[in-house]
This record gives C-alpha cells, structure tokens and sequence, in this order.
C-alpha cells in the first residue's frame, strides 16, 4: 500500500476504522489485526468502489463487513481448537486504551449483538439515521426504535460504573 493512498484516502477516515475495530476486538493485539486487515482490504477492493455512495460510507460497510468476517473466522478457530480462552474481563486489561470511562463505554458495546454494534458506532458517528439504515439494510424508522433500545440496555449497564 502506498503511503499516498494511505495519507489521502484512509487516514482522514482512521478515527472511525479504529471506532469499528476497537468495538469488535477484546485485546490490543486483536484490535491491530483487525484495523491492518481492514486498511489492507480497503486498498486491496479500491477500484471496486463504484462512487455510488460517499468514500467514508463505502469505507464504513467494508471495515465493518471485515470485523464481522473476522469474529466469524475467530470463533469457527476457536470452535475447532481446544485452547483456553481468557473471558473479556481477564483480557481488558492488556487494553492500551487510557480513559476508563471510555473503555467502560466500550465493554458495554462489546457485550451487544454485531448489528446493535453497528447501529450504536454509526450513531456515535452522527450518521443519519437513512444512512445508518443504509448500511444496516433496513428502515430509518426500525434504526429510531433500535437506537432507543441500545441506548436503554447501555444506561443500565453503564449505571453506576461512570461518574
């Protein structure tokens, strides 16, 4: 990957790369995996990006698809080996991230669906709830109900825990 395609076509984007990545990892390790296969399949699926919607949409659908194909890939490895995996609990604290209310804030969306997820980072995000249901593949008025409901569980989860 060239650093011109890195500098101008991926790094403006990084923040929300590192948002999807970090939400759908458990330790540092997972999480640099996960945002160097994203940047690489980014560069690597470039000229199939047709313009038919924005750069950072198209970015947001490919790193999240990525992050999900990689949880898959992870669990069926894990499914067919025997080792002994640490709970999230044990593993957060290898985590290099230092605000621990935000890293509180990412343990509660850590323990959400994959696309309650992404519903929450595309919020998070100020995407348009149209765009959000763009990407999701449903209706902006299914993402009202489901954000509502997200931001519910992560109250009564993050209740007591963040000053």
């Amino acid at each position: 990957m060239s650093n011109d395609f890195y500098t101008t076509s991926i790094f403006p984007h990084a923040g929300m790369i590192i948002k999807i990545c970090r939400a759908y990892t458990d330790t540092q390790e997972d999480f640099e995996d996960y945002y160097q296969e994203v940047c690489l399949q980014i560069w690597r699926s470039r000229e199939q990006f047709r313009g038919e919607s924005k750069w950072s949409t198209w970015i947001y659908r490919l790193s999240l698809n990525i992050c999900l194909t990689l949880i898959k890939k992870k669990k069926n490895n894990r499914q067919h080996t025997n080792s002994n995996h640490l709970p999230i609990e044990a593993v957060d604290e290898n985590h290099s991230f230092t605000d621990e209310s935000l890293n509180l804030l990412y343990d509660a969306i850590r323990q959400l669906s994959e696309i309650d997820r992404a519903v929450i980072l595309l919020y998070l995000e100020e995407k348009p709830y149209e765009i959000i249901a763009d990407i999701i593949g449903t209706s902006p008025n299914n993402i009202a109900v489901r954000i509502t409901r997200i931001k519910e569980r992560l109250k009564k989860r993050l209740d007591g825990k963040v000053n």
